[in-house]
């Protein structure tokens, strides 16, 4: 170890931050098995695994002890947000296919401990796909809402702008702290990406950082971090990378009973008489998720405003119509 890192073990120590401490013991390991001492490393890291094992058997997700606040490492300022959602899956309207994917997914996560026992290991690597406004972003919130996990939102465009010719460094930080630091890590507009090898538009810069993307997402995940990768435009993405994940989640506009479950839900105590829904069922076709939210909040808002009791069936349709 070098003095830095039993520096950082002490501090960490001394100021009771368990997920540090871990984290400086996982940056050791690492460096052990760069050096050629595997063993040593593999015993450190299941050691370290079956600390936050034991942990997280102390503290359940009922629990009401907190999450140590995480932050992404200083190379990530600006381009990874940190939050920590409080909403579930049960604030989303789902699919039942959907919805029953993304529980077994949360119950891996929960037994993940059990399932490695038996050389398993649970889902981490997630696609989600499907039209803007359909739910792939709140998913990664709820996701980290049920394991009482940090949230880490990647804005891969920016990281194309802002370090054009360092990307491929920028990503590499980025997948050492998935494999230090328990989490949900979202990889939002991914086609940035992860456009097809050979494409005429492609440049040397994108071709090199999605085989540098190809070869992280090979590495072992030692924490069991959710890695999502969330984009509108599956038909451009390369084959290869798609193969990378262990789930393809497909999101699609909701149905007529799925359309009139989320405007009910935002309408809260603002209730439509049932013969009205009829009516609005075509205003509400082909529009998404996010702007039937819209739409019915703004009505819901003005209502509030107004100091009224009701919402007017014309009222909603107009403005379910302005989407």
């Amino acid at each position: 170890m070098t003095t830095r890192q039993i520096l950082a073990l002490l501090n960490s120590h001394i100021e009771g931050d368990d997920e540090q401490f871990l984290s400086v013991a996982l940056q050791i390991a690492a460096q052990q098995a760069r050096s050629g001492q595997t063993d040593d490393a593999d015993k450190l890291k299941r050691l370290v695994q079956k600390a936050r094992d034991q942990k997280r058997m102390d503290h359940p997700a009922g629990g009401q002890t907190p999450i140590p606040m995480a932050r992404p490492r200083s190379e990530l300022q600006g381009l990874v947000e940190s939050t920590f959602p409080k909403i579930t899956l049960n604030n989303m309207v789902l699919g039942d296919d959907v919805r029953s994917r993304l529980d077994r997914i949360v119950r891996q996560q929960e037994e993940r401990a059990m399932l490695r026992q038996y050389g398993q290991k649970p889902t981490t690597h997630m696609l989600l796909v499907g039209p803007p406004g359909t739910g792939k972003t709140m998913t990664a919130s709820a996701l980290a809402g049920e394991l009482r996990l940090p949230l880490f939102t990647v804005r891969l465009e920016s990281l194309f702008s802002r370090f054009f010719g360092e990307t491929a460094g920028k990503l590499r930080v980025l997948f050492d702290q998935v494999a230090q630091m328990w989490g949900v890590y979202l990889l939002d507009v991914f086609d940035a990406i992860g456009a097809r090898r050979g494409d005429p538009n492609d440049i040397g810069e994108i071709r090199r950082v999605l085989n540098s993307v190809l070869a992280f997402m090979e590495e072992p995940n030692s924490t069991d971090s959710i890695v999502l990768a969330a984009t509108n435009h599956v038909e451009i993405l390369d084959e290869a990378l798609a193969r990378r994940f262990d789930e393809v989640v497909e999101y699609q506009l909701p149905s007529q009973d799925a359309a009139r479950a989320i405007v009910k839900k935002r309408l809260g105590k603002f209730k439509l008489r049932s013969r009205s829904w009829s009516s609005l069922d075509p205003a509400m076709a082909d529009l998404s998720p996010g702007e039937l939210v819209r739409a019915t909040d703004s009505l819901v808002k003005d209502a509030i405003i107004d100091g009224v009791t009701k919402v007017s069936t014309d009222a909603l349709h107009a403005a379910l119509q302005d989407r």
